[in-house]
């Protein structure tokens, strides 16, 4: 508030807003690790110098050195250094100080575990609602999402609570596969797998199908790629919403 000649005048800070992509795949069929959403990365880590990441999912099980080695090369070809939030001694303050944050995928049990076990699940959700540009794939995109009870990961670990991030007003459902009618498979289908979990629970769902992605400015939701995404809600059919689909009114139902 400034005052001047005996007017009183308002000035008003710009507040941060959310600054998300939460993307289903880190590699599409055929692509390098984050080669598909390179270019989204230059503009959306545009005023990054530095990039933390966070190993905790470890797909296949590789330790979270070789994890990080690997989101580093990716890195490098935008010129962005990485550093893993396992060489911090002090991880809260590693996430309140970076510039950007990035949590890879693999398994969403093992991820959200470890977020409670170091008391970081909350002071990641708080940095990112201040600004911080984030970028989630597969498990780290699952834990953008109310909670993670709609991820496709077998529950190798048990975390102390299902709740996650809750950066977005719904779940979703990375690496949602359509049912081929021509397979032998017999087991549920990830449609069927949804319904389920609607038996108990009214959280919308978003399918989000391979090379798919969300930008998420302030609470505006935006679908990015070339796929459409598949949206269920309780009792109610479900829902295909085109690329560039604005699906911020889910925060109000």
């Amino acid at each position: 508030m400034i005052f001047l000649k005996g007017f009183i005048i308002k000035t008003y800070q710009k507040l941060p807003m959310k600054n998300l992509i939460i993307a289903s795949t880190s590699t599409i069929h055929g692509g390098g690790y984050l080669e598909y959403l390179l270019p989204e990365l230059t503009m959306h880590f545009k005023n990054c110098k530095t990039l933390l990441f966070i190993p905790y999912a470890r797909p296949s099980g590789i330790s979270h050195e070789e994890y990080t080695a690997k989101v580093a090369n990716a890195f490098s070809k935008i010129n962005i250094a990485v550093k893993g939030l396992h060489e911090f001694e002090d991880p809260k303050e590693a996430i309140t100080q970076a510039e950007g944050i990035f949590t890879g995928g693999g398994n969403t049990f093992l991820l959200v575990f470890q977020l409670y076990k170091n008391n970081l699940m909350n002071v990641l959700a708080d940095t990112v609602k201040t600004g911080t540009p984030y970028l989630g794939c597969s498990a780290g995109s699952n834990i953008t999402g109310l909670t993670m009870q709609t991820t496709n990961d077998m529950p190798i670990i048990y975390p102390p609570s299902f709740d996650t991030l809750g950066l977005i007003p719904f779940n979703l459902n990375p690496h949602y596969l359509d049912p081929d009618l021509n397979s032998k498979h017999m087991g549920e289908t990830r449609e069927t797998r949804i319904k389920e979990f609607h038996a108990f629970n009214t959280v919308p769902v978003l399918g989000l199908r391979e090379g798919s992605w969300l930008d998420v400015k302030g609470e505006k939701i935006t679908l990015k790629g070339n796929l459409s995404a598949r949206l269920f809600r309780k009792n109610q059919a479900p829902e295909e919403w085109a690329s560039e689909s604005d699906l911020s009114f889910l925060g109000k139902l």
